[in-house]
């Protein structure tokens, strides 16, 4: 179901950006959840496009959320975390979920949305070359065309390693304003990227070429935090170690592994890395609403 708002900017050619609701239900804690999710819809509203946050809701799909149901994603009540293979089930149980980046993706494709923003991309997991274990969002970002913008992949990740798979999978991958690709929570990785875009228009014009060609795949735009803004090397280092050793004490595998990453440098960093990570949500939203706006022709 896409909501009256949506498909009236979809039927008018409007710039439309969707938003993921897992970072809502499961990425930060409460009350700060619901209040992020509202100044992210904020932002893309100000930057001259509509916002779809996205979610399943009594088993249906929808692209497009009011008020009342943010709140009810917020609440986190039964909001199961749902990538592309869980949908299916979700909608057959009539149940709720939060969508990630790749159940997001394809939902937001369906309803007719180019541009999608997110804070960063799951990807190949430390440890892989023996546990096999990446993120769906790699072969979505394969099959997708969507401009999704984003804080490259989360730092815990094996990142030289993802960095591989989307070349195999034929996905572009371009900095914004770098030659550096971001690490989330961090400004930069060290791993230098082939394609670099100085302005909002070259990526919406990168994005017309790809849709002209037919090309199956994301054009996935990395943008970095501001080194200010960035948290410190040594100390994100000593926490993804700690992070990592206690993970691997509890049993925690799997998809499990990021929230529990992620919820152990919350608390752990004093609300460092929650300032980031919202820092990251809001100047993706700008900048996908500026792609977005420049797309449907300013």
């Amino acid at each position: 179901m896409v909501a009256p708002e949506v498909a009236d900017a979809l039927a008018d050619q409007r710039a439309v950006v969707a938003l993921e609701s897992t970072l809502i239900a499961h990425g930060l804690p409460a009350p700060d959840n619901r209040a992020v999710a509202a100044r992210l819809e904020a932002v893309v509203r100000d930057g001259g496009a509509v916002p779809a946050t996205v979610a399943v809701l009594d088993g249906v799909a929808r692209v497009g959320l009011d008020p009342d149901e943010l709140d009810r994603v917020a609440a986190g009540h039964g909001v199961v975390k749902a990538s592309v293979r869980d949908l299916p089930m979700v909608l057959a149980r009539r149940g709720d979920a939060a969508t990630t980046v790749s159940s997001t993706m394809v939902l937001a494709h369906r309803a007719g949305i180019a541009v999608f923003a997110t804070g960063g991309l799951g990807g190949v997991h430390r440890g892989a070359a023996t546990s096999f274990d990446e993120s769906a969002d790699l072969v979505t970002l394969s099959q997708v065309p969507m401009t999704v913008v984003c804080a490259g992949v989360k730092s815990i990740l094996d990142v030289g390693a993802t960095l591989e798979r989307l070349e195999t999978l034929g996905v572009t991958v371009v900095g914004y304003q770098t030659d550096d690709f971001p690490g989330f929570y961090l400004t930069g990785t060290g791993h230098p990227l082939t394609w670099r875009a100085e302005s909002v228009a070259e990526l919406a014009a990168a994005a017309t070429a790809r849709d002209a060609l037919a090309l199956p795949g994301a054009l996935v735009v990395a943008h970095p935090l501001p080194v200010e803004a960035a948290m410190d090397l040594a100390t994100h280092d000593a926490l993804l170690a700690d992070g990592l050793a206690t993970a691997r004490a509890a049993g925690v595998v799997g998809r499990d592994v990021t929230p529990f990453l992620l919820a152990h440098f919350h608390a752990a960093s004093a609300g460092a890395s929650l300032a980031a990570n919202v820092t990251i949500v809001v100047r993706n939203a700008a900048l996908a609403a500026a792609i977005a706006v420049a797309g449907a022709g300013g």
